[in-house]
């Protein structure tokens, strides 16, 4: 059976379930109780949270997100993380996961697209600007290496506003499974699972996508 870990943030816990449900049988998913913030809080944590969930050192596919958290404006005072400092932790990241688990293929998902006037009145916000420049940072940070971009950002930019719970989220019905399906189609890909496999084999909608570095 395939081993396949998920990391990210609160976009990656609204269709965490999803996923894991559509491989039963098929696939162990393991992934963090907590939501995993921006990227300083994911370098911190990925060992504690294998060593906490007893993942297993053998894992085949690990599909990770970390940004959104990062370009999130507080009284519009600059990203959480100023862009200089967020390639270097994604490259940080990227070789602290390689070491937890050697022999796996790794999926870096970007950030996803907001509903930029959904923040007005708020001490929070995000620029879809800002979200496509980070993107772009971790983009051209990993592209020396094997991992292959899934483009979420570029996929939600498609979705129609059904699928959307607020101005972050995809947490609708049809939200999740467009969501859950995109990180499936990458999944199976990588993982060498065929698609008829799954519990629900026509949970995974057309792939909107794909980008792959160093292949």
């Amino acid at each position: 059976m395939k081993k396949i870990v998920l990391i990210g943030d609160s976009i990656r816990m609204g269709y965490q379930k999803y996923v894991k449900s559509a491989l039963e049988g098929v696939a162990e998913v393991y992934y963090p109780e907590e939501n995993c913030r921006f990227a300083q809080y994911v370098l911190r944590y990925a060992h504690e949270w294998k060593k906490r969930g007893e993942w297993p050192d053998d894992i085949d596919v690990v599909h990770w997100n970390a940004g959104a958290w990062d370009v999130l404006r507080i009284y519009d005072d600059g990203p959480l993380t100023p862009p200089e400092f967020y390639g270097d932790l994604i490259r940080r990241i990227d070789k602290r996961l390689r070491k937890l688990f050697p022999n796996a293929k790794f999926i870096f998902a970007t950030s996803c697209s907001v509903i930029e006037e959904g923040y007005k009145g708020e001490k929070f916000h995000r620029y879809n600007k800002e979200i496509e420049q980070f993107n772009q940072i971790a983009i051209d940070v990993l592209k020396d290496t094997d991992t292959v971009i899934n483009d979420l950002y570029a996929h939600t930019l498609t979705l129609p506003q059904s699928c959307r719970s607020d101005m972050t989220h995809f947490n609708t019905e049809d939200g999740v499974k467009m969501m859950g399906g995109q990180v499936l189609s990458y999944l199976c890909k990588y993982a060498d699972i065929n698609k008829n496999d799954l519990a629900t084999p026509d949970c995974i909608p057309p792939v909107i996508a794909e980008k792959i570095l160093g292949y």
